[in-house]
């Protein structure tokens, strides 16, 4: 009876173990931290091996609290090829790392919390060395990053914060990739790549001349002009004339942050003229022609600059 007793005691402390053991391999991965979560997910192991070749491993597997957009395989794949790296050990360490930062906010967001607007990510780019880099998230329709990445997979909840799986690398954006992302800035982008303007696109995708601190008119912005001056619509507004008002927005060599705007701070204008800023019941700016533009979104710091949004274009 004793012998009988010990096997029936053995088998179910075996089963006991194999049970044990068998809820370690499917422990629910919001016990795990990201780092060991992304290790796991054969999807992410690419992204686990950037982590692991950025030297971010300890700050993703840490205490903490974190919100990562996760590319998958494929949008690494897809990233390398088009940025001519024949593999990820071809990217500079000092730019992927600032790349995997642009994918991580310092706070846990779940999907239900994710509203339309801008968040500050953990990268720097060569702009400011003090300020984070923008993200422009877009729930309108699914979660658009930026306007280049989807969210495939959302919630993937970790010990230190969640993960949502996304279907393209976000690269750190330019002027232009914020312009572009932002659905207010419709009208700036239709003005700024109108046939006959100067390659705008280039300019403020680029880093000669930079940083430059732009001054967007929203698309209510771009109405009330037309309406203003009596033009039918973009086209319609004289090519040097469009030129002109355009350069008037951009400052080059510069990124003005929302801090560095002082009263009655006279900036000069890529196009060559100045405006005026007042910070007295808000900051507001007074064209040459003594309009007055209110600055009503600040700091969308950007690698190449920074923007401001304003509610009525500028005239030089």
């Amino acid at each position: 009876m004793k012998n009988i007793f010990k096997i029936l005691s053995a088998l179910f402390l075996i089963g006991i173990t194999s049970i044990a053991c068998k809820e370690n391999e499917d422990e629910p991965v919001m016990s795990q931290t990201v780092y060991a979560i992304a290790s796991r997910d054969s999807d992410l192991s690419s992204l686990k091996a950037a982590i692991d070749k950025a030297g971010l491993a300890t700050t993703l597997d840490g205490t903490g609290t974190f919100t990562v957009f996760a590319p998958s395989n494929a949008a690494f794949s897809t990233f390398l090829s088009a940025n001519g790296f024949a593999s990820l050990n071809d990217v500079p360490v000092a730019a992927l790392k600032e790349i995997l930062l642009n994918h991580v906010l310092a706070a846990k967001v779940p999907s239900g919390a994710i509203t339309t607007g801008y968040v500050s990510t953990l990268a720097k780019g060569g702009a400011s060395s003090a300020r984070n880099i923008s993200m422009f998230i877009n729930n309108a329709s699914g979660v658009k990053i930026n306007g280049i990445s989807n969210v495939t997979k959302a919630d993937i909840m970790a010990s230190n914060g969640v993960i949502h799986k996304v279907d393209a690398v976000i690269g750190l954006p330019t002027i232009v990739t914020h312009a572009l992302a932002n659905p207010n800035f419709t009208s700036l982008v239709a003005a700024l790549t109108r046939t006959d303007m100067p390659n705008f696109v280039g300019i403020l995708s680029g880093t000669a001349s930079s940083p430059f601190t732009v001054f967007a008119p929203t698309n209510t912005a771009f109405t009330s002009l037309l309406t203003e001056l009596s033009f039918s619509n973009l086209a319609a507004i004289p090519k040097g004339t469009l030129e002109n008002v355009l350069k008037y927005h951009v400052v080059a060599g510069a990124n003005v942050a929302s801090t560095d705007l002082t009263n009655n701070m006279t900036v000069t204008t890529f196009q060559g003229g100045t405006f005026k800023i007042t910070t007295t019941g808000g900051v507001k700016i007074t064209d040459t022609n003594n309009r007055v533009s209110n600055i009503i979104l600040t700091d969308v710091q950007c690698s190449n600059g920074i923007i401001h949004a304003i509610d009525k274009v500028l005239l030089p």
